[in-house]
């Protein structure tokens, strides 16, 4: 076999081998992304019910004051910056690292590596990174909620904003910014994530019921701030994975349909070479033959 021909065959099983890959990667992805989409939209119910309680009690308690719905001169900004563990999602990570590279006076707090990984080479101050499965179970997240809310307390951080794909649909997932803390209050951080999920605003003002708080107000509702910004810090993380796997399977469909593609152009090339091949033996020999 010519030399060129065995290159463009080797050419060709290296093309469809890679398909394989891309295509099993695309099959795994796509079982994770209805976990995931599952999971987000699953906690939106929580949220929204959440929101309501909040919206609703709030309303009822006047003259009401907790510390970490508290402004303060902001100095250092805290961003959580949720990336993926590994690539081949196409641009996600990509324009999230983009856009936290364009933040000033900030340190970070990252889930994923390659946001880790991006912070580090680009000399920004990173305070921590925790490890997130793919299932971002509730007990994974507490960890990353609790060290945002000591850091805002200790004043290492004047504000605690998330930067995070946000899952919009399978084939479009955008980068978003959202401040988390502090918060002008419950009702408004309430309102604002009823916002983000794309859920209906509760009607407070119609709710006429009489409440009472047992043991007190003030022991409730001391809770519930920091309840709700776990809760969202949980969310963001679960559209995070929603987003992930649907941007990977995105890619790794695109690389395996231009796998396919390749080979056949390849394919096509052998083809026309072997043929020309096959003329060029037959034209030497009628001339050897004409000539005897």
């Amino acid at each position: 076999m010519p030399k060129g021909l065995r290159e463009i065959r080797n050419r060709i099983k290296s093309v469809k081998s890679t398909a394989q890959i891309t295509r099993a990667m695309q099959l795994v992805a796509s079982s994770k992304m209805k976990r995931a989409q599952d999971a987000a939209q699953g906690s939106r119910a929580y949220a929204e019910l959440l929101g309501e309680i909040l919206d609703t009690a709030v309303a009822k308690v006047s003259d009401f004051f907790h510390p970490l719905l508290t402004k303060r001169t902001v100095k250092t900004r805290g961003i959580l910056l949720v990336t993926s563990d590994k690539g081949l999602c196409g641009p996600l990570n990509g324009n999230l690292i983009r856009q936290a590279a364009e933040i000033k006076d900030a340190v970070f707090v990252c889930v994923g590596r390659k946001g880790a990984q991006a912070i580090a080479r680009s000399g920004r101050k990173l305070l921590a990174d925790f490890p997130v499965s793919d299932r971002a179970n509730f007990s994974e997240v507490r960890p990353v909620a609790e060290f945002l809310l000591k850091a805002f307390a200790d004043g290492t951080v004047d504000t605690v904003e998330i930067l995070y794909p946000h899952f919009k649909n399978t084939l479009v997932q955008m980068p978003r910014l959202q401040q988390l803390l502090p918060a002008d209050s419950l009702a408004a951080q309430a309102r604002d994530l009823r916002v983000k999920l794309g859920l209906p605003e509760a009607k407070v003002e119609s709710d006429e019921r009489e409440m009472i708080f047992e043991p007190s107000a003030a022991a409730i509702l001391g809770e519930l701030p920091s309840l709700f910004f776990k809760q969202a810090v949980h969310q963001a993380i679960l559209e995070a994975k929603a987003s992930e796997h649907s941007a990977r399977m995105v890619a790794m469909k695109a690389a395996t349909d231009n796998a396919k593609k390749l080979a056949g152009a390849l394919s096509l090339e052998y083809t026309k070479a072997r043929q020309a091949a096959i003329t060029q033996e037959i034209l030497e020999i009628t001339a050897a033959a004409s000539q005897n």
